[in-house]
């Protein structure tokens, strides 16, 4: 019996001291390395498109690779300013809202004006300074098909050199004419616009 437990003492203290070896090696590897969840466009994301649940995705990153304002949830139902592409973390800036007008200065609001010439609208590009014009649109009596709401009489300047902010995609409106342009405006612009009526035309002045 002796001479057994002396054969088997020495494999069990060779497993005895792998076992230990094992148990040092995890007790020393590093966990998991940290990251954070964010929100990332699930595809190519076109600018205006309002953001629904398929269009999103969970994406996790190291810390230092999260940017700035990178959304973690309340993106869903929200309206896209540029277009994002599939892959790309959802950031405020992205969105039409307050993280919009970063850069913009204090007392910046975004003010979204139609126009009633789509055409023109098509043309703008993020940055572009422009001019608002209203004036009152002819009766289109005398028009002929397809020419009412044409401009009669003198038109007058609403506001002057404000920044084009961002120009959503054309979506089915209900049947409302023109197209939406958002611009960066002080509030008294922003009031100016919002009681100018229906008819207004935009000028490009320059970026």
């Amino acid at each position: 019996m002796r001479a057994r437990a002396a054969r088997l003492r020495r494999p069990l203290a060779a497993l005895s001291a792998a076992a230990a070896a094992g148990l040092a090696l995890t007790a020393l590897r590093p966990g998991p390395a940290p990251s954070v969840r964010v929100l990332a466009a699930a595809r190519d994301l076109p600018a205006g498109a309002t953001l629904g649940g398929s269009d999103l995705r969970a994406l996790d990153l190291p810390p230092p690779a999260v940017p700035a304002g990178a959304m973690r949830s309340g993106a869903a139902g929200r309206v896209l300013a540029g277009p994002v592409r599939r892959g790309e973390p959802i950031t405020d800036a992205r969105l039409v809202g307050a993280g919009l007008l970063r850069g913009y200065g204090p007392g910046t609001v975004a003010a979204p004006v139609r126009v009633a010439d789509a055409g023109t609208v098509r043309l703008l590009r993020s940055g572009d300074r422009v001019d608002v014009l209203a004036g009152p649109p002819s009766d289109g009596a005398d028009d002929g098909p397809g020419k009412a709401g044409q401009w009669g009489g003198d038109a007058r300047v609403v506001v002057s050199g404000v920044r084009v902010v961002t120009v959503p995609r054309p979506r089915d409106d209900g049947g409302q004419q023109g197209a939406l342009v958002v611009l960066a405006t002080d509030r008294v612009q922003a009031q100016a616009l919002a009681g100018a009526g229906t008819a207004l035309s935009i000028t490009i002045t320059g970026t």
